[in-house]
């Protein structure tokens, strides 16, 4: 099985006076503004490295209900937040470490089993896979 999605982004001016915005192939973003502003300085709008996060975040969620699943396992509920660094050296920018935060709410599940799968979910979930950072993960499961 091999699927294709799009995202996009088209950008104006110089970096720290230009702007973009970014959309995707469904419609869910759409014409969304970034720039130097949003990334750096907490203006409104978005950022590579919040759309990063959020992709991770979901694919995470996905990967963990799967891997759930093969236990016969249904979540509840799956909340995951991934914070993404950019850190700045002397080569330039690089994202060095994204962390995971999931709080779970699985009826029948033991904690071992959880963290089983949860630590599963990281190593295995495709969008982890694209990353050189450093991936760590806090995971709770919720009674």
């Amino acid at each position: 099985m091999s699927i294709q999605k799009k995202g996009s982004a088209q950008w104006q001016g110089s970096l720290k006076k230009g702007k973009g915005s970014v959309s995707s192939e469904s419609g869910a973003l759409k014409d969304l503004p970034y720039g130097f502003n949003t990334r750096f300085e907490g203006q409104p709008g978005t950022n590579p490295e919040e759309l990063i996060g959020a992709a991770h975040a979901s694919c995470y969620s996905m990967a963990l209900s799967m891997i759930l699943g093969e236990e016969n396992l249904e979540a509840e509920s799956i909340k995951t937040q991934a914070t993404v660094t950019l850190e700045q050296d002397d080569s330039g920018f690089t994202i060095s470490a994204i962390h995971l935060d999931t709080v779970a709410r699985i009826p029948g599940a033991d904690q071992s089993t959880f963290e089983t799968a949860a630590n599963k979910a990281k190593e295995g979930c495709p969008v982890s896979k694209l990353f050189k950072a450093n991936i760590t993960l806090d995971a709770k499961l919720e009674n």
